[in-house]
């Protein structure tokens, strides 16, 4: 049998066709290769550059800060300072916890609890809770202290981070308290000038494209996304000085009689800027346990009362406005009372016949209620709405108060003589303050301000000069040797003012108990006043409840380190000198 021959590669047939489909296999993956290479590198090349850039660039965000707020004279009463908040990424946290069983149990999972104020149980909890736990990102604990911030950095436990935020921060605490106000953690304004102003002191981050490295640290600035804008500084017209002074006095006075709270109110009679507003009690506005409801309002603006004697000068101006009375005119007091409508006004003693200016200087209720009775309804009102009663003074601070001017038509005789000795209307602290600058400013009035003004106020001219004057002489007499506020002279100035004890509403039931207001208010050097200050006492304890006992040495007081803080010169010389006298023409 013959065998046949075996063939060689080189002698085995192939066919061509097999050839060229093999061939033009391989060209065409080449070709879609390149085609496909040219489509992304060269025409549709967003997707690689931007699978690049999530691995290279990064989007940062830049902060800004808040407003700062300070006093008149550049002394900051709040800022913004730099502080660390820890959130977490609780998908990370778990995928730790898969890789290690016993990842929450480590003595570093156990102080990160206790820096948190947590057990290690509670934390468990928390960061079990289905709200959280698919979350990429969740706040722990905002607002770390310095010091527990830096040792959770150390620990250097993955899916912990800590982000750059900034804390309020008020380094007079609660000596402006009432004032400045506060903000949530998210630095919003909650109450006072943070909140009045809240849109000026807010600020707006920015956001910057930065590139990092492989180990995720910031190389270069690619650009600015978004400019940062910080919130505006505040320069309130408060000087901290006065102010300071103002919250010791009051503080100590409310102490001293036991009181459930007060307020002083010192305005520049020039330029209606408010120097200082205290309120007892306070709050420190840094330390969240502090702020309870009683504690944070701040009463200058917000609370009532009625302001007793204090508003007798209204109804002089009122008297000499019409015409019909003189500084000097007689007035029959005897016997010390007045039946009005079926009730009775009295005088605590029988004055007898008085002029305009002792009925002031002894406040009679009998001499001031015969004055009003005598006058028409807008003869006798126009003062008190002149100075402002029964509106706000439109500092825009919130929850400022209106007061109220109960005025009707066909009101009683009765209703018509309490109100010319300070019953039957309601003021703030403030309110007073204005009606006794616009006194102090020769009958002059300018708006309030809560801010620092630049440049000269206008004012309105509401009162004539040389009544007003005449005013503030019988008032000058209130704190001189008979006067009923004698305690508030200060040493080397003359000083003009009034005083005013009135009762207190009992709440819900109506009428008047035995508790009270004690008030004072006036202004000073009479030569050229230049500041008003009212003192209101609310419900002093014991036998001293008087505007003369409580109100008065505390205004001496805050008027005392006020003059001599701005450096007003004293008025008094050894020649004594009343004004009213000076000014006064016989009309006998």
């Amino acid at each position: 049998m013959t065998k046949k021959k075996s063939q060689t590669p080189s002698q085995m047939h192939i066919p061509v066709w097999r050839y060229y489909l093999v061939l033009g296999a391989c060209l065409s993956m080449f070709a879609g290769l390149g085609v496909r290479a040219a489509w992304i590198q060269v025409i549709d090349n967003d997707f690689l550059k931007s699978q690049g850039e999530n691995r290279t660039v990064r989007y940062q965000g830049i902060t800004s800060h808040r407003g700062i707020i300070t006093d008149r004279n550049g002394v900051e009463l709040a800022s913004s300072i730099p502080i660390k908040s820890l959130w977490v990424n609780p998908s990370r946290l778990f995928e730790e916890q898969e890789k290690y069983t016993d990842f929450f149990e480590t003595t570093a999972w156990a102080q990160l609890a206790s820096l948190v104020d947590m057990s290690v149980m509670e934390l468990n909890s928390w960061l079990g809770d289905p709200r959280r736990n698919k979350k990429q990102r969740v706040w722990l604990k905002r607002q770390l202290e310095p010091s527990r911030s830096a040792i959770i950095r150390r620990l250097k436990i993955p899916g912990i981070n800590l982000e750059q935020e900034s804390r309020r921060y008020y380094p007079t605490a609660e000596v402006t308290a009432h004032l400045v106000g506060f903000t949530d953690i998210d630095e919003k304004g909650i109450s006072g000038i943070e909140k009045a102003y809240d849109e000026r002191l807010q600020s707006e981050n920015g956001r910057r494209k930065i590139i990092k490295d492989r180990k995720g640290n910031p190389i270069e600035q690619v650009d600015i996304i978004e400019t940062a804008q910080s919130g505006e500084d505040l320069a309130l017209s408060i000087d901290i000085r006065i102010q300071t002074s103002a919250y010791q006095y009051l503080k100590a006075a409310v102490k001293r009689v036991n009181a459930k709270a007060g307020s002083v109110v010192v305005l520049d009679i020039d330029t209606g800027e408010v120097l200082a507003m205290a309120n007892q009690p306070s709050y420190n506005p840094n330390n969240n346990k502090t702020r309870v409801a009683n504690s944070t309002r701040n009463r200058a603006m917000t609370d009532v009362f009625e302001p007793g004697s204090t508003v007798k000068p209204l109804t002089a101006i009122s008297a000499l406005t019409s015409g019909k009375y003189y500084s000097n005119s007689k007035i029959d007091t005897s016997p010390g009372l007045i039946r009005v409508g079926g009730r009775w006004v009295r005088d605590g003693r029988n004055h007898g016949v008085m002029s305009v200016s002792d009925v002031i200087k002894k406040s009679s209720n009998v001499g001031v209620t015969r004055i009003a009775l005598n006058l028409t309804d807008d003869e006798f009102l126009e003062s008190f709405y002149k100075v402002g009663f029964g509106v706000d003074n439109a500092t825009g601070f919130p929850g400022e108060s209106t007061g109220h001017l109960n005025i009707r038509k066909n009101w009683s005789a009765i209703e018509k003589a309490t109100l010319s000795f300070g019953y039957g209307l309601d003021v703030s602290a403030l309110q007073l303050a204005k009606a006794y600058a616009v006194l102090g400013g020769l009958g002059t009035s300018r708006p309030v301000s809560l801010l620092k003004v630049q440049g000269p106020i206008v004012g309105q001219q509401v009162i004539d000069p040389y009544i007003a004057r005449q005013v503030i002489g019988m008032m000058e007499q209130v704190v001189t040797t008979g006067g009923t506020g004698k305690k508030a002279q200060v040493a080397g100035y003359r000083v003009s003012g009034k005083t005013g004890t009135s009762r207190k509403t009992i709440v819900g039931v109506g009428g008047y108990g035995d508790d009270y207001f004690a008030v004072f208010a006036g202004v000073a050097p009479v030569r050229n006043p230049r500041l008003a200050i009212v003192v209101v006492i609310d419900d002093p304890q014991g036998d001293a409840y008087y505007g003369g006992d409580v109100a008065a040495p505390v205004f001496a007081e805050v008027m005392e380190h006020a003059l001599r803080t701005l450096n007003i010169a004293p008025d008094v010389t050894d020649k004594k000198e009343l004004i009213v006298a000076s000014l006064e023409k016989n009309y006998d």
